[in-house]
């Protein structure tokens, strides 16, 4: 056998005897769970939650009429029991009425951001277990009091971060382990993905994107909540698509971990001209907004194993969507921006090579297992995989895939980077959330999962 063939094997073996598995007991077990939040990411998450058996959507919350009817909508089409309505008469703590109800297993959370911690906090205190949207929290305290909440209560929380769960990223996941890209040295990802459409609209619901400049209290869906972060705030307000990967490949809160942070932003010209090109003019309100957040923030790590790691958020100016991933050791690189890939003593000297031939070869086993259950899902099948591992994890009452401390240490990303910036681009000292947990705790997360 070649010495790549036995790594590859090795690494295999050794994993699958580490995974947790889904006890005989927990099989068919059904779990009830509810959601917060039925808006155009919470009805994603939810189409995934009707089509499994072992699910009962028993709850849907959303101060949204119209949001909520078509939650309750597609309830109706499936084939399920209708589930109990919240928030019908606006009351923003409707939630609680929700988490309140008697024989709740779980919850998923698919809220505007400045929600997530306090339902989450809410939910943990309740016994519910919650499946959380990105991102965890606003504030770093938020964060801090998201985890004492989890670790005081004991309640299960899972961070929904479907990219960890692409299929290449998964695959790359594999080649790392199995030391194609030999000792790890530098990684990169972020969130660049042109939103203009997104965070703007005429707030007619049945044209969310891209339909005019109205945005706050006249815009709707997205433009309702998420472009005033885009005035308010300057920073990585969106890291965990980037960073997630990027964490899981250098073993953060197992082995490893963030030391130091900085962060750089660049001037703000994007959302502007979009409006004033979009309205034709100057004379809309929206054009004479002053936009806090750099078109382009580019935060670096520092690994306690020594690695550097590089996100960039870009989401203001023209541009196709990519996360970026770069994974870099002493024998080799991919990069997903061109989806290629070079390996020394493998590859052709100084060329790249196409890298879906590495990604047949390294296909990871949750992919080959759940392919044809993943079709039609989400995000190209992630958002598949993110809701059947926590769907798992409650029913088997297994640790979460992307626990606690994966949640905060990823999202706690946007204020350091925010007290970076504002800080003159200062490089901070990164929080041990894990208290030094991390050197011993061990590589159980997303990617060893059988679920």
């Amino acid at each position: 056998m070649q010495r790549r063939e036995f790594i590859l094997a090795s690494a295999a073996v050794a994993a699958t005897t580490l995974l947790p598995q889904t006890p005989a007991w927990a099989r068919e077990r059904k779990v009830r769970l509810g959601m917060i939040g039925t808006g155009m990411r919470g009805q994603v998450l939810l189409k995934e939650l009707l089509r499994r058996d072992d699910v009962e959507v028993v709850a849907l919350c959303d101060i949204e009429p119209i949001m909520l009817k078509r939650g309750m909508d597609m309830a109706a089409k499936a084939g399920k029991s209708a589930p109990k309505a919240y928030g019908q008469d606006g009351d923003v703590h409707a939630y609680r009425r929700l988490l309140s109800q008697r024989g709740l297993d779980g919850v998923i959370i698919a809220t505007p951001w400045e929600w997530h911690a306090p339902m989450a906090i809410e939910a943990m205190q309740a016994k519910v277990a919650v499946g959380c949207e990105v991102v965890a929290g606003i504030t770093l305290q938020d964060h801090w009091d998201v985890l004492n909440t989890q670790l005081r209560t004991g309640t299960p929380y899972m961070l929904l971060e479907n990219v960890c769960y692409r299929r290449d990223v998964m695959a790359a996941l594999q080649m790392v382990r199995a030391g194609l890209f030999g000792e790890l040295v530098h990684l990169q990802g972020g969130y660049q993905h042109d939103l203009r459409a997104v965070k703007f609209n005429s707030g007619d619901s049945a044209q969310p994107y891209g339909s005019g400049v109205e945005f706050g209290a006249k815009g709707w869906s997205e433009a309702r909540w998420r472009t005033e972060h885009s005035v308010e705030r300057n920073g990585e307000l969106y890291p965990s698509h980037g960073i997630g990967p990027c964490a899981m490949y250098t073993g953060i809160n197992r082995g490893n971990r963030f030391t130091h942070i900085n962060s750089f932003a660049s001037k703000a010209r994007g959302l502007h001209e979009y409006t004033v090109a979009k309205s034709g003019g100057t004379s809309h309100p929206s054009t004479q907004v002053k936009f806090r957040l750099g078109d382009i923030v580019t935060t670096t790590l520092a690994c306690e194993n020594g690695e550097t790691i590089l996100l960039q958020h870009d989401t203001s100016l023209p541009r196709p969507y990519s996360l970026g991933f770069r994974v870099q050791g002493t024998h080799g690189l991919w990069m997903d921006l061109n989806q290629s890939i070079h390996i020394e003593g493998r590859s052709p000297p100084h060329k790249w090579e196409p890298f879906q031939g590495y990604q047949d070869e390294f296909d990871h086993p949750l992919w080959k297992k759940y392919e044809k259950d993943a079709a039609g899902a989400g995000h190209g099948g992630m958002d598949y995989f993110v809701i059947h591992a926590f769907v798992e994890a409650v029913k088997a009452e297994a640790p979460m895939p992307i626990d606690i401390f994966d949640a905060v240490t990823w999202s706690a990303l946007t204020p350091l980077s925010e007290q970076s910036i504002a800080e003159g681009f200062k490089t901070l000292e990164f929080p041990d959330f894990t208290k030094g947990l991390w050197q011993s705790r061990k590589p159980i997360f997303a990617f060893d999962a059988k679920y």
